[in-house]
């Protein structure tokens, strides 16, 4: 089978699911193709497996904006013609499935379709998706797709409450290889921390709605009563309110270590206690999943999709969004008691294991090979 997967380059969790996925899918045999912007974070271009199409974008001083969309489509339609692509997979539906359905009415000019996978990934329906200039757009596509996944209960939920979906949505949840996440011999925690102190992590693109203020205020409530350390990975809008915090808390400065992009991310969660998620929206809690793998467990808001990942009084904590002041207190209960620490840490593990990519792939590809016979007996009857 051949698959297009058309993805944002950037580290954010479509991104992410879309080249583990892919890179998955190479991995067993089959031919993958990603269309994007940029060549994605983590995707290995050493499988043979594995193509990689950058879209570019002609500038013209007559645009305001350049025409990506249009570009994007173009390179889906030259992609599958010269490929024979199989199935086309669109990770977000704004450009992405809109893009491909574009592409797919070109194709139908000469002769050809494929069919077309939708995954809903969350901010694609709660955020973009529901602003007026993109909603008929958004809607639109998403009916217009052959298949519909949805990363979780919660996001199939809110899409059939803010659009008329007309056709079924399948959840596959998103996945981890736990595999990446063995015991790590090479971890120094003594570089982050003494032997006497506990160390928090947050993990995020620093957008306002990962509420990095919150973050760093339940670490100053933690840090008054439990020894500990701040590390702080990725970069974003807000990295402005942490340097603000900084400079309003100069006790802390040593205390916090910001880390920006790493490449180790694991490595690092392993030498955490306790992972912080304190968003406003969350359509899965994918940084959450990775760190429960690294049998770190998890205080968050019970934003979106969070509680069918992290689960309360077993894997960590959940509060409602805002409540600075429990998941302070969750944080302090769980960091002061070792017993209920290290419970917790097997716990996430386990949790973590359910949702392994062994355990995932196999419905991905059950749907993509429904959606092929599907397809084509549609086409028998036309």
């Amino acid at each position: 089978m051949k698959i297009g997967i058309l993805c944002y380059p950037t580290y954010g969790g479509s991104g992410i699911v879309a080249t583990e996925l892919g890179m998955s899918l190479a991995n067993k045999g089959y031919e993958v193709h990603f269309i994007s912007s940029a060549l994605p974070a983590r995707l290995d271009i050493t499988n043979p497996n594995i193509f990689f199409h950058r879209v570019n974008v002609q500038t013209y001083p007559l645009f305001q904006y350049q025409p990506y969309d249009i570009a994007l489509s173009s390179m889906i339609y030259r992609v599958v013609n010269l490929y024979k692509l199989d199935l086309l997979h669109a990770h977000y539906a704004i450009p992405y499935a809109y893009a491909a359905f574009t592409a797919k009415q070109m194709l139908k000019e000469d002769n050809n379709d494929i069919p077309l996978v939708t995954t809903l990934h969350g901010t694609d329906i709660t955020l973009v998706g529901q602003h007026p200039s993109y909603k008929h757009a958004v809607e639109f596509s998403i009916n217009q797709s052959d298949a519909i996944t949805s990363v979780s209960e919660s996001l199939k939920k809110d899409t059939l409450q803010f659009f008329n979906i007309k056709k079924e949505i399948q959840v596959i949840t998103n996945f981890i290889d736990n595999s990446e996440f063995d015991d790590c011999s090479e971890c120094q925690r003594t570089q982050f921390a003494n032997p006497d102190e506990k160390i928090l992590i947050h993990v995020s693109n620093l957008r306002p709605v990962k509420r990095v203020d919150e973050v760093l205020q339940i670490f100053k409530n933690v840090e008054k009563k439990v020894k500990s350390k701040l590390i702080i990975i990725g970069e974003g809008p807000d990295m402005e309110k942490v340097n603000q915090f900084l400079e309003e808390n100069p006790e802390l400065i040593s205390k916090i270590r910001l880390l920006g992009k790493v490449n180790d991310l694991y490595k690092i969660l392993q030498l955490s206690d306790v992972f912080l998620l304190p968003s406003e929206q969350e359509s899965f809690g994918l940084a959450a999943l990775e760190a429960m793998a690294a049998y770190t467990p998890v205080i968050s808001s019970n934003a979106g999709g969070i509680p069918e990942v992290n689960i309360q009084g077993e894997t960590g904590f959940l509060a409602e969004i805002g409540n600075v002041e429990a998941m302070s207190n969750y944080t302090i209960k769980l960091l002061s008691n070792d017993e209920l620490l290290a419970k917790m840490k097997q716990n996430a593990k386990d949790q973590a294991i359910k949702f392994d990519l062994k355990n995932i792939l196999p419905i991905y590809e059950k749907m993509y090979r429904t959606t092929i016979e599907n397809f084509n007996k549609e086409l028998t009857k036309v």
